[in-house]
């Protein structure tokens, strides 16, 4: 079985693990500086995607946290290297922002809403009527249906607001077609990670703070799982799951070289 010692790349989610409310978690700025420090390829990823690469650099340092734009992998960007694989050069009606559509430009995709080849539902706060009905004819006329997430619900300083699942599910039970939805849970956006970085999964750790998206994918690409408790999941949570991390930790001050405190089973 690998171990620790075992791992020579990382992928790790960002919200929950990283940060939290825009606030740098105990750990994280010391262990992104020791991956860089080590030369070890590594991935924050997120399921976001509204925001580039560079927006959410950005928004990191601000948070306390130097990650080079280049060391951040989104769904967004998942989402436009998958369908460029399906139609190069393709073309797609989008609903969403920045992130999304900015991906796909650099992909060569065109964006256009006459018999586009996808139609590709991505995160927004400014979803609107027209949009979703123009996205559901193309999709009932054959465009192919690609969300890059299957979050229901995000978060606002107001409460939950519907995310990018919920608009799917808008848009099935209009059309009867499920969509392809690139985002973790998929494995797809580890092995897209995998690819930019040129790691292999025997050799790769991913961390996340939940088991239905983070664990459960990195569990299915063959990753060395690491669960930390700084987001939603506790060790009363655990107990309730059909499958374990390989490791359970208080959070990534865990993974720094110089902790010495106590460590958690996963059983």
């Amino acid at each position: 079985m690998r171990e620790r010692k075992d791992i020579k790349s990382w992928l790790t989610d960002m919200d929950g693990v990283l940060v939290h409310e825009n606030v740098a978690l105990p750990g994280a700025a010391e262990l992104i500086d020791q991956w860089k420090a080590d030369g070890t390829e590594f991935l924050v990823l997120t399921n976001n995607s509204i925001f580039t690469p560079r927006d959410l650099a950005a928004r990191l340092r601000a948070s306390g946290l130097d990650v080079p734009e280049e060391r951040l992998w989104t769904s967004a960007l998942a989402t436009a290297d998958f369908v460029s694989q399906q139609k190069p050069g393709g073309s797609a009606y989008v609903i969403g922002e920045a992130g999304i559509i900015t991906a796909l430009h650099e992909k060569g995709f065109i964006m256009t809403d006459r018999n586009p080849d996808f139609v590709i539902v991505g995160e927004t706060r400014t979803y609107s009527f027209e949009q979703v009905t123009t996205a559901i004819r193309l999709i009932a006329a054959g465009a192919r249906f690609v969300v890059t997430n299957p979050d229901a619900t995000g978060p606002s300083p107001d409460g939950i607001i519907p995310a990018t699942g919920a608009i799917a599910a808008l848009m099935t039970e209009a059309t009867g077609l499920k969509p392809y939805v690139v985002g973790k849970p998929n494995p797809m956006m580890f092995r897209s990670a995998l690819n930019k970085i040129g790691a292999h999964s025997e050799e790769t750790g991913m961390i996340g703070d939940r088991m239905d998206t983070d664990i459960i994918a990195g569990m299915e690409a063959g990753l060395h799982t690491v669960l930390v408790l700084t987001g939603i999941e506790t060790q009363e949570s655990l107990k309730i799951r059909p499958f374990r991390p390989v490791e359970v930790l208080d959070g990534v001050h865990e993974l720094v070289r110089d902790y010495q405190g106590p460590t958690h089973p996963a059983g």
